[in-house]
């Protein structure tokens, strides 16, 4: 197993290198980002390099490379990214928790990450650079095309297909059968029930604030006798 390259310095990159480190048997050795990005000569513990210089110091044929990018642009600067590692000659390995239970027949992509306590039944399909966070679920016969970002919660019924550069936030919902078109934005608590077109974006309002401070609101309910 080749030792791990990290490209990412950001939050979602520390999440990521916490999981490589603890629940994993990958060796991370050094972070890379765009030379404009670097942040100082080490992170975490870990020497950086310029993403311009990274195959002269840590060749593709004796290292693996991880994008560890956030949902930017809809995902696009981490698809654009994982671009550039592969012209370079780096294999993307993807990541899945051991405690995540994948069925056997579950295809996945490169530099995909799946996070613990998952639910995802069989007969799914990941495309490549497709990220799903803790207590998501994906329901049978449904398919993530590349790109796409699962927050915690997103709830994905069964035989679902869902194009790429997709965003879903925590809580949102895909009815049964539904298709989804590319670079789709469901917001936290959404609800989609039907097909839709590319690009577009699903909106859950805001719960309005009551009209009374906490502190009246628990005098006038009395949750402070219980």
């Amino acid at each position: 197993m080749k030792p791990l390259i990290l490209f990412g310095s950001g939050k979602i990159a520390e999440v990521i290198l916490y999981f490589l480190r603890h629940h994993s048997d990958r060796e991370v050795v050094a972070c890379c980002v765009d030379r404009a990005f670097l942040p100082g000569e080490q992170w975490h513990g870990l020497p950086t390099i310029g993403f311009d210089e990274v195959a002269q110091a840590y060749p593709p044929d004796s290292h693996d490379m991880f994008i560890a990018l956030g949902y930017q642009d809809m995902n696009a600067l981490r698809a654009e990214k994982c671009a550039q590692a592969r012209q370079l000659g780096y294999t993307l390995p993807s990541y899945v928790h051991p405690d995540a239970g994948l069925p056997r027949d579950c295809v996945i992509g490169d530099n995909c990450f799946i996070m613990n306590q998952v639910q995802i039944h069989p007969c799914v399909s990941l495309g490549d650079n497709v990220f799903v966070w803790s207590g998501a679920m994906i329901g049978h016969h449904s398919s993530i095309a590349s790109n796409c970002w699962l927050t915690s919660s997103t709830n994905i019924s069964g035989s679902v297909h869902a194009g790429e550069n997709c965003f879903f936030g925590v809580n949102s919902t895909v009815g049964n059968s539904v298709r989804l078109g590319a670079a789709c934005f469901l917001g936290a608590n959404t609800l989609v029930t039907k097909c839709t077109e590319e690009g577009q974006v699903f909106l859950q309002e805001s719960t309005k604030a009551f009209r009374l401070n906490s502190r009246q609101f628990l005098r006038m309910s009395r949750f402070d006798d219980l």
